[in-house]
């Protein structure tokens, strides 16, 4: 099994990913407008998000606005909105399984199933990582796709907002901590005890000497 100090490295990189998750989930900040052509008109930006439309005003106040319909989303953001709750449910779940197989805490005490368990929570941060970069990545073609589509005006052109960035750096954090686990969490051999050995012959029958 790994030492202690990796477990409790990742342990602070799934907790740091998992916060990340929860932000790209709540903060409507996945697309924003841009400013670009002849779009210089810098007195709004509209941000768009898994949840809500918000506007912010030049003079710092912002309005927003929840979607009226699931429907009005475009496909990439419905897919992430049900995949980054999907992600952020796996790696709590999986949190909560590495601190009761964990070698620092004393919930299991058997010391053979700890590394299994182990194993457990790091494959399903690895699952939680990709269910957050996948929307991310995704999300951010199609940003890009229709940024670069002479079709569509300066003015309904987007950006690459912050949540995708931050979408990205939690699925690192979880992937790098996943990819720990697996790594770590291999049973101890059970060939180094201590071996016993027993004599063939039958004790002998005690003797009387006159």
């Amino acid at each position: 099994m790994g030492s202690v100090g990796v477990q409790i490295v990742c342990v602070a990189l799934g907790v740091l990913g998992l916060i990340g998750v929860i932000v790209c989930c709540a903060i409507p900040r996945w697309n924003m407008s841009s400013f670009v052509g002849s779009n210089i008109v810098t007195a709004q930006t509209t941000y768009k998000g898994l949840w809500m439309e918000c506007v912010m005003q030049s003079t710092g106040q912002q309005q927003c606005k929840s979607y009226d319909s699931l429907l009005v989303l475009p496909s990439d953001l419905q897919a992430a909105r049900a995949m980054t709750i999907i992600s952020a449910m796996v790696s709590t779940l999986s949190l909560l399984i590495l601190f009761c197989g964990a070698d620092f805490t004393t919930c299991i005490e058997n010391e053979d199933a700890k590394p299994k368990i182990s194993l457990v929570a790091g494959i399903g941060m690895i699952i939680a990582g990709l269910l957050v970069i996948i929307p991310a990545s995704w999300s951010a073609h199609t940003v890009v796709r229709e940024f670069n589509n002479p079709m569509i005006t300066a003015s309904a052109k987007m950006e690459l907002g912050p949540c995708i960035f931050i979408g990205w750096g939690a699925g690192v954090l979880l992937l790098i901590a996943g990819g720990l686990l697996c790594c770590f969490s291999r049973p101890s051999s059970s060939s180094g005890g201590t071996a016993k050995y027993y004599s063939n012959s039958s004790p002998s029958a005690p003797k009387n000497y006159v």
